[in-house]
């Protein structure tokens, strides 16, 4: 299905999806805090928050109606989203959802007693969030982006659809700790390709393209993106200067490859926020997250832009079109 048909269903959803027929909740008003990573405008943040009201129907929730849901929307901004941490947490919220690892970060800096369920988090026992995947142990739970093993299949994608690439640079958001893990797993896949891989950082706009700008001055290079707020947000630049500058780039999501990006393999990034409602419903219920063991990522789907890659004078290799989840054309 594609983002924009998924995106339309949801609204509709979040309108008129009939409550499911399990028990109801108690009609006691409860309070629900989401912290999104992106700004309201965005249609990524619009499909992930989309995908968690929807989980709120499905389990039985009346929005509005016996819960009420308070949400701010970070826009990749650290200080916006201490602020908005904040501002959730004097509601006196049952539970918070956190989109994205950088916002569990900063909410967990406030509070270690309200229940929060996370997304998007590539590694919340390295990051300190929880004690263990199975046994969270404190006040968080929630589900992973990626397992870091597969950031190594980036630079094997990347060798496979532009074999003359000897140089590797891996655009990362350098407030976030995650990207040193994941550059961590891609160095070890780059010396057995025989590839050169530099890390550039981009916290804004001017940053991001004056990084990618230099790299791309010297021949046979590349480009990884990885997750984060910001190279959500401004993915759109990103996808721009890779076409300029003639990178073949590998994306952490669909959605990029959506607006004319080359190709990502990735796990879908509304799922867990649906999975989130069901962790969301259960600790109204009574569970504790301390209880409720972090999911990994269900399934990673690899998506392939034909228009790109000929823009790029690539040719995509039969296999992977075999086995691609979608080829847009």
């Amino acid at each position: 299905m594609r983002r924009r048909q998924f995106i339309s269903l949801l609204g509709v959803a979040a309108a008129s999806y009939p409550f499911a027929a399990r028990a109801q909740p108690s009609e006691r008003m409860r309070r629900v805090g989401v912290l999104m990573s992106t700004t309201a405008e965005d249609t990524e943040g619009q499909a992930r928050f989309a995908a968690f009201l929807q989980g709120l129907r499905q389990s039985g929730w009346a929005v509005p109606g016996n819960l009420q849901i308070d949400t701010r929307w970070g826009s990749g901004d650290a200080d916006r989203i201490r602020k908005y941490a904040a501002e959730l947490l004097a509601l006196a919220p049952d539970v918070i959802l956190a989109s994205g690892g950088a916002v569990a970060g900063l909410l967990l800096q406030a509070t270690r007693t309200v229940p929060i369920v996370f997304t998007l988090t590539p590694d919340p026992v390295g990051a300190g969030f929880v004690k263990s995947l199975a046994h969270p142990g404190g006040n968080a739970t929630g589900f992973t982006s990626i397992e870091y093993e597969m950031s190594g299949k980036w630079l094997e994608l990347m060798r496979e659809i532009a074999p003359g690439v000897t140089r590797v640079a891996v655009l990362r958001d350098p407030t976030v700790p995650a990207g040193i893990a994941q550059f961590a797993v891609l160095q070890s896949a780059a010396s057995s390709l025989g590839i050169e891989l530099s890390a550039i950082g981009g916290r804004d706009a001017p940053e991001i393209e004056g990084a990618v700008t230099e790299f791309a001055r010297s021949s046979n290079g590349g480009l990884i993106v990885l997750g984060s707020a910001v190279t959500v947000l401004h993915r759109d630049l990103i996808i721009t200067l890779a076409a300029r500058t003639a990178l073949p780039a590998v994306y952490p999501g669909s959605y990029f490859v959506s607006a004319g990006g080359l190709i990502s393999y990735s796990a879908d990034s509304t799922d867990p926020h649906r999975r989130a409602a069901g962790y969301v419903d259960r600790i109204l219920r009574g569970d504790k997250p301390a209880n409720l063991p972090v999911q990994n990522p269900i399934k990673y789907e690899l998506v392939v832009n034909l228009k790109t890659a000929k823009s790029l004078g690539l040719k995509i290799p039969d296999r992977l079109l075999a086995i691609a989840d979608e080829v847009i054309e």
